[in-house]
């Protein structure tokens, strides 16, 4: 199953890259405030679903632009898809973006592939196999005090909703780490955390495709995951916490003060929503 998730992710880079060399020919749409997609991100969504369901036909698609949305809905098997993490740096040429895709068996992750197309590098776990960096085994950092620590996030970009709620936390954080980055691709930040170069990650807004595949190359190089909280519902709560060991709980309880702004916040958009 791994094989055959980096096989359709390098296929989906290759249409990537292709396109990263025509960006101003490209049809792009909104499909909302500040979220775009691209030709480029459905083109590529469509080379990974094609492949997948080539080898597995009966398993489901959970993918961000909605190929195959509803079919096979009673498969344990779902391949959680995003096929251009990143698409605002796509466009406007900055190189951080990857595809990222994972098999998830009764919602527990059981395979993760990141693929950068930039920097041709290829981020892969197995549940109780370990995670890899081009083959090389990928451990968390080995820090241990949150001063001393680079963490990543990304700012709620679509609205304001967690604007006030989010500029408070990373006032929090700046005070407490040796400093941030924002490159705006989740992803590959999961993927940064599993593989050292980040001591931790958090960010709040997220769906399923950005961070299924990252979850576990984390836990699989030995690192710990989970909502503001330090909590399990991670995978669909839109909330993430990532760092080694050591620094988590630190994380959390640096960021637990403002997650039930976080969720009256969440509580009020869906609400509206309806």
């Amino acid at each position: 199953m791994l094989t055959t998730a980096v096989k359709a992710a390098r296929r989906a880079g290759n249409i990537i890259n292709r396109g990263a060399r025509d960006l101003d020919l490209l049809t792009v749409t909104a499909k909302g405030p500040k979220d775009f997609v691209s030709e480029i991100d459905r083109g590529a969504e469509a080379a990974i679903v094609d492949t997948l369901l080539a080898a597995y036909p009966d398993h489901a698609i959970l993918a961000e632009e909605g190929t195959k949305k509803g079919e096979n809905q009673e498969a344990d098997y779902v391949w959680i898809i995003d096929p251009l993490d990143g698409t605002t740096n796509f466009l406007h040429g900055f190189p951080q973006y990857c595809v990222s895709i994972a098999l998830a068996h009764k919602n527990v992750v059981q395979q993760g592939v990141i693929y950068d197309p930039v920097r041709n590098d290829l981020f892969t776990a197995t549940r109780g196999r370990g995670a890899f960096l081009n083959d090389r085994r990928m451990r968390v950092s080995r820090r241990t005090h949150l001063r001393d620590c680079l963490i990543g996030t990304g700012f709620p970009f679509r609205d304001g909703t967690y604007l006030d709620t989010y500029l408070a936390m990373m006032k929090s954080m700046i005070t407490h780490t040796a400093g941030l980055r924002r490159p705006g691709a989740a992803a590959l930040d999961l993927a940064y955390v599993a593989a050292g170069f980040y001591d931790g990650f958090w960010e709040v807004g997220l769906n399923p495709w950005d961070v299924a595949a990252g979850s576990l190359l984390v836990l699989e190089a030995g690192g710990l995951i989970g909502d503001l909280g330090g909590d399990g519902n991670y995978l669909f709560g839109g909330q993430v916490v990532a760092a080694n060991p050591k620094v988590f709980a630190q994380m959390v309880s640096v960021l637990q003060p403002y997650r039930a702004d976080m969720e009256r916040h969440r509580s009020s958009a869906l609400t509206a929503k309806t």
